[in-house]
């Protein structure tokens, strides 16, 4: 796009201009208008807190199609007829569900009050594990409205993560050639991690894809997107990535984001829990189990500052990347354990061999 073309927008973005093109839409224009996000990216993006009578709304301009927007408003409307807190999609004063201004489209939302998911509050964590199954289990049966896009994933994971271990030895190849900082520290860590990458893939090898259950994804759940409001109520915000998928896609993109951390890394009991509280409101098969087990396997985190660093070693700080990387290495043997560890829960409670 050229440049011209994005500083346009970019002013017609303003927060003068919405209040003036976009909020009028909703008799919103006398509001106190506060861009709080924008992201200048190719999915040009931009969230405003609009304020008025001492009530809050969340103005938002997608950055995907009046299909895909129809989709997700199909999703919403779908969760809140079962009772799950969500945002609902206002009307504009003409009973629209958008407004379409200078061909870019914005939806308009109550504004959220509380506080975002604590990782650190294990009660927090163990409420939303509970809030993804009633969102899983009350949207077997979710079919998007007429018009709607087909948004679905349904990725194998198995041939994403056996194309991830080849790149990952690559990668090692480029670190005996180059030898430099970087690819010293991957080499002293890359037999844990390549343990546990040949782990993830071995396990989802012998995953039947048949038994795995489809409903509604939201695909980013994670702590800014589930908020806990001054009654201590559960919502869930941002349903923009949103898909009919593999439900343990789901629980494992959670799971992974919760894991990482430095106060929660790598913890086999709080996994446990979750998952047991999870399977109060939707049991999981053994194959969705292989599928946590070998997603959550994976050193993600590894491969993808190795794979960067290797496209870019021309081009890229060299240091950034070697502190990136110690940091990742640092949680790598914790990563080792908690597999075995889960492969040794998965085997007792479903009485398989899984190694």
């Amino acid at each position: 796009m050229p440049t011209s073309a994005i500083s346009y927008n970019i002013e017609l973005l303003s927060e003068e201009n919405v209040k003036k093109y976009v909020l009028p839409h909703y008799n919103l224009e006398n509001s106190k208008v506060t861009q709080i996000k924008f992201k200048d990216t190719e999915k040009q993006r931009a969230v405003y807190k609009v304020t008025q009578n001492n009530y809050n709304y969340c103005l938002k301009k997608i950055y995907f199609s009046m299909e895909d927007l129809l989709f997700v408003y199909s999703a919403i409307e779908w969760l809140y007829r079962y009772e799950i807190k969500v945002p609902k999609i206002l009307p504009t004063k003409d009973n629209n569900r958008f407004v379409n201004y200078e061909n870019m489209l914005f939806i308009l939302t109550p504004w959220i009050e509380g506080e975002k998911c604590d990782y650190d509050n294990i009660q927090n964590v163990l409420n939303a594990s509970i809030n993804l199954a009633k969102i899983h289990k009350n949207t077997i049966y979710f079919k998007p409205i007429k018009g709607s896009s087909s948004r679905t994933g349904f990725e194998d994971l198995y041939d994403s993560l056996y194309k991830h271990f080849q790149q990952l030895l690559i990668c090692s190849n480029l670190a005996f050639k180059y030898g430099d900082k970087f690819s010293k520290m991957f080499l002293q860590y890359f037999d844990f991690n390549i343990i546990l990458a040949q782990t993830a893939v071995n396990i989802s090898s012998t995953i039947n894809n048949n038994n795995l259950n489809k409903t509604l994804c939201h695909l980013d759940y994670v702590n800014k997107n589930i908020i806990f409001d001054k009654y201590g109520d559960l919502w869930t915000i941002d349903f923009d990535k949103c898909k009919i998928d593999y439900r343990v896609h789901d629980i494992s993109y959670f799971l992974r984001r919760l894991l990482k951390r430095e106060n929660t890394k790598w913890n086999i009991d709080l996994t446990i829990n979750c998952l047991n509280l999870y399977e109060d409101f939707y049991p999981l098969t053994l194959d969705e189990y292989k599928f946590i087990l070998a997603y959550l396997a994976f050193p993600q985190k590894f491969w993808k500052i190795s794979r960067d660093y290797y496209n870019n070693i021309n081009k890229c700080n060299k240091n950034s990347f070697v502190t990136l990387l110690n940091k990742t290495c640092l949680k790598s043997d914790y990563q080792l354990q908690f597999v075995e560890n889960f492969i040794h829960y998965i085997e007792e409670k479903f009485h398989v061999t899984l190694k």
